[in-house]
């Protein structure tokens, strides 16, 4: 494992692991045993970076990260999120987004709610959750968590972008107005926009970022066919066929990359070319993910060759035409 800054004197490991994966029912059904292990497993594994958020299973995630780590909390950095309402009638479907809710009073009850339920005194990075422009103008909000930082409560402040919902404008907006350590976003081979732009206004800003979905879904860990069936508990059951069939013909295109590592530890490597990228989040639901995307930093460096070549064939699609059905499910049969 190697290890950057996320922010000065605060040092996480390359690869780090969010929790939504083993707590949330959206990849699958895990006991609480089972997501602790995890966790633990991927400690040993040299991962010290740990993101969750006190909106995945109604804060199920965040006491499941205390449990399972709290007696090396000093050995780790702890990431977590706020900003939604989660008092709220929760008439969502699927992932539908539910109302913020950010006034001082309720965000000063759901940091002390995340502290207790992480079982510390502290949070390393506090993140707005899928903030909009009036979340990062509202100037009473941002004094009060500036505040925290003072007070010790929190370590350093961040915004959660995306995808869709508070994404582009609201990331290069929060940046170049608020004090933020980092910026949490998607990014991809598969999925480059807004994220190129989003790393350029890191850079700009001493801004440093922290990318999930390095995989795209599953999608660059090489291993879906066209005929992949997802169980009934993965929320990729819902997407276009369209994306399925279209990624894996993608993916065919990388294969230069693969002949002394994985595809997925590539695609971790590609981003960690970037020196603005302070850790990545790969999606981790087993022993295996962790032991082949934990030794990805320790893999040889992309080539400028390699690089130019996967940027050359993101602008032209990778060569994949689109189809033409982009309604019908995975999940369908």
């Amino acid at each position: 494992m190697r290890y950057r800054e996320l922010a000065p004197g605060l040092p996480v490991s390359e690869v780090g692991f969010g929790n939504w994966t083993v707590t949330t029912g959206w990849w699958g059904q895990y006991t609480r045993e089972e997501a602790v292990g995890l966790h633990r497993a991927a400690f040993e594994a040299g991962i010290t970076f740990f993101d969750t958020s006190n909106a995945y299973a109604e804060g199920y995630a965040e006491e499941v990260l205390g449990q399972a780590l709290g007696e090396v909390r000093d050995q780790i950095v702890v990431a977590t999120k706020f900003g939604y309402d989660l008092g709220a009638d929760d008439t969502r479907r699927g992932q539908q987004e539910r109302p913020h809710k950010t006034d001082i009073a309720t965000v000063r009850a759901d940091l002390e709610a995340s502290l207790r339920r992480l079982g510390t005194d502290h949070i390393d990075l506090y993140q707005l959750h899928n903030p909009r422009f009036g979340h990062l103008d509202d100037d009473e909000l941002w004094a009060f968590l500036t505040e925290q930082v003072t007070a010790g409560k929190v370590g350093a402040l961040g915004i959660a972008l995306g995808p869709k919902i508070g994404w582009r404008d609201e990331g290069l907006h929060g940046m170049a107005t608020r004090d933020l350590a980092a910026v949490q976003m998607i990014h991809n081979m598969l999925e480059q926009d807004p994220g190129r732009e989003l790393l350029a206004g890191c850079a700009e800003t001493n801004t440093t970022a922290i990318v999930r979905v390095p995989h795209s879904s599953g999608m660059l860990e090489g291993n879906l066919t066209e005929n992949t069936e997802f169980p009934a508990g993965d929320h990729r059951r819902h997407r276009p066929k369209s994306w399925l069939i279209e990624g894996v013909a993608k993916v065919r295109r990388l294969s230069f990359l693969t002949g002394d590592m994985t595809l997925g530890q590539a695609a971790l490597k590609w981003l960690l070319a970037d020196g603005s990228v302070a850790t990545t989040l790969p999606n981790i639901y087993g022993q295996d993910q962790i032991d082949e995307f934990a030794t990805a930093p320790d893999q040889r460096d992309l080539t400028d060759e390699e690089l130019a070549r996967v940027a050359e064939l993101y602008e032209r699609n990778f060569d994949v035409t689109p189809m033409a059905d982009q309604v019908t499910k995975v999940g369908t049969t």
